[in-house]
């Protein structure tokens, strides 16, 4: 089984490790779009032309099944993307739901990107959701420069962190949901500034159980292993995404 991992750039590295966690007998690729990372800030047709330029890629090198394990990419594109390539196409959601659902008389907030907080798709998912006004919601747009330059020196981003919090009562939230893949590297960090108790959730683990659900329907084949990786449809050195995801290792230690 080919498996296509599609991200703006490193942040899709948990899913692929969440993928090769619950999915360990599939070939995967991994499409970094790093020629065009952030997508946060980016004009929305420039997105969804880059979402289909991944997309088409990794079709043509016969993935059977696809996540868009990018917020953004998935707020944008993924009702066309579906409508356009024939394969099971699997989008992130932020874990608003879960979240809601778990709150115990406490706030929810959401860090995301910028875009993925003005789509209409995030607006319908909290309105659907969220009957008594409890969610809030904050972009963290640079979380993913940081993320893509290797750039986890903790006194300068808990400086940021800390200018995006300001005015929040921190207590008063119970989860918190990162809804942004890059966001999981800094999750010991963003633990560090909220009460004890507070729960960081991802959306990482819902997105692999529908594509577990997806694939399930797939007549039984041999187990094919492997895992290329590439930047923005070039082959590329699996040294540095090693690198990121030893840092996912390191933060996977922290409690939910």
């Amino acid at each position: 089984m080919q498996i296509g991992i599609y991200d703006s750039g490193i942040g899709g590295l948990s899913v692929l490790r969440e993928a090769l966690k619950r999915l360990p007998d599939a070939h995967y690729r991994y499409y970094a779009d790093t020629d065009n990372v952030p997508y946060g800030n980016k004009p929305k047709p420039a997105v969804r032309g880059y979402a289909f330029e991944a997309v088409g890629f990794l079709h043509s090198r016969g993935c059977q099944a696809l996540v868009v394990a990018c917020n953004t990419a998935t707020s944008v594109a993924i009702d066309d993307l579906r409508a356009s390539f024939p394969l099971p196409i699997i989008g992130m959601e932020p874990a608003v739901k879960p979240a809601v659902l778990a709150h115990n008389h406490k706030r929810v907030l959401v860090l995301a990107t910028e875009m993925t907080l003005k789509e209409p798709k995030f607006h319908n998912l909290v309105a659907r959701i969220d009957g008594e006004g409890i969610v809030d919601y904050l972009s963290m747009q640079k979380l993913v420069t940081f993320a893509e330059r290797f750039a986890f020196e903790p006194a300068a981003i808990l400086a940021y962190l800390e200018s995006r919090l300001d005015g929040l009562d921190r207590a008063a939230y119970g989860t918190v949901v990162l809804g942004c893949t890059h966001f999981l590297y800094f999750r010991p960090l963003i633990r560090q500034l909220f009460p004890a108790g507070t729960q960081i959730i991802d959306g990482n683990a819902g997105t692999i159980q529908r594509l577990l659900t997806q694939v399930e329907t797939f007549p039984d084949q041999p187990a094919e292993t492997g895992l290329e990786f590439f930047h923005s449809g070039r082959p590329a050195d699996p040294e540095g995404f090693q690198r990121y995801l030893a840092l996912l290792d390191q933060a996977e230690g922290e409690p939910v």
